[in-house]
């Protein structure tokens, strides 16, 4: 029977079926009021989950494409940044800054470590940048990093923080305003569980003094023309948007806001502690440090004599279930399980048990139903 693949990857997340209607529905004109009515109500609650009332723009992109805004808009060549590299995606933010010609200091890790403040606060005082470039949710390595602590070392040092949050914001707290973030990127398709398409970055004042005095070429991602068709009585982006998809995306934030964020996560906690002692209970080692705070992707270290990628693959063509592989030095030695977005118990539960068939038919020693069961005591405890 040729049915669906699931996705139990760290994005792009399931899609409810309200978002897909909201999808398929005709167009609403980009250049009217109709539009305008959308745009302001989908940028109020993106304010909201940020906690802010500070502008919010909305782009036509991947995740990275908003980050690559972030480095366009706020620096001139030459200017420094530091980048704490602890993971794919902490790499991709310093590529996108090499690539605008600032000038980037590293602070080193190895994957799977968390980045410590007090480590970014001695890098400043011994060489100053104008910013400190972080990625909340490294889903490359299965970790969450202490953004309120970092940020408070970077901002006592004088930088500007920006921070990647494409796969954190919605599904772990995150405080625009309370931790002193300045600029701050998430995307559509990770834990609002809508449709890849649109990125959206949050902008403090402070950021918006580095914009005006920054000399990075820039045009398609140019905050000035986001923030002056905002303001017009009715609302607009500057180019022609994904209609279809923001149209997708209001159905999605209307969905998450029948609960709220504090019940998203509450529930993005409890999906990874649940798979978290189901990979336990099949005597596997979990991978990066405070694991337990990885809310979003779950890294699972591969047992001794198989291959991450075969895992996934055998996971996929078995079962028609998608894991993540590992990445960069990674690849084959991890593989990872996504929990963040339109997921609920019953979802990790057909994850594990597909894992628990796979690795019997790989070969490694399982008992039969424990990962499952380890699974439905966290989801009883929690009743």
């Amino acid at each position: 029977m040729d049915r669906p693949e699931i996705i139990l990857a760290p994005g792009p997340t399931p899609v409810p079926p309200e978002v897909y209607l909201a999808q398929g529905s005709p167009l609403v004109y980009h250049r009217g009021p109709a539009f305008g009515r959308m745009l302001r109500e989908v940028t109020e609650r993106l304010q909201r989950l940020y906690r802010t009332d500070r502008d919010v723009l909305i782009f036509t992109s991947s995740g990275t494409g908003g980050l690559e805004s972030a480095v366009a808009n706020c620096f001139s060549p030459g200017e420094a940044v530091l980048v704490p590299l602890a993971g794919y995606f902490a790499e991709r933010f310093a590529k996108i800054a090499l690539a605008y010609g600032l000038t980037v200091r590293t602070i080193d890790y190895q994957w799977g470590q968390t980045v410590k403040a007090a480590d970014v606060a001695a890098a400043l005082s011994k060489q100053p940048a104008k910013a400190v470039l972080l990625t909340q949710s490294e889903t490359s390595t299965g970790v969450v990093h202490d953004i309120e602590s970092i940020a408070r070392a970077a901002k006592e040092a004088g930088a500007l923080v920006m921070v990647d949050a494409v796969s954190s914001l919605g599904a772990v707290p995150f405080d625009f305003e309370g931790w002193g973030i300045d600029v701050a990127v998430s995307g559509s398709q990770k834990a609002l569980s809508a449709s890849p398409g649109l990125a959206f970055a949050a902008v403090s004042d402070a950021a918006w003094g580095a914009q005006g005095e920054a000399k990075n070429p820039r045009f398609y991602f140019d905050w000035t023309y986001y923030k002056q068709f905002f303001a017009l009585p009715d609302p607009e982006n500057p180019w022609t948007p994904a209609i279809s998809v923001l149209q997708g995306l209001r159905a999605a934030l209307e969905l998450y806001y029948q609960d709220g964020p504090e019940a998203a996560f509450a529930r993005h906690e409890l999906l990874s502690r649940a798979i978290k002692e189901g990979v336990r209970a099949l005597g596997l080692d979990l991978f990066g440090e405070d694991a337990e705070r990885a809310w979003t992707v779950t890294a699972i270290r591969v047992p001794d004599g198989l291959d991450a990628d075969t895992i996934c693959a055998r996971v996929r063509s078995d079962f028609a279930i998608i894991l993540a592989p590992g990445q960069g030095p990674l690849k084959g030695k991890v593989f990872r399980i996504g929990h963040l977005g339109y997921y609920d118990r019953l979802d990790m539960i057909r994850g594990l048990a597909a894992l628990e068939m796979t690795l019997e038919r790989l070969g490694y020693p399982v008992k039969r139903g424990a990962a499952v069961a380890a699974a439905e005591d966290v989801f009883a405890q929690a009743e």
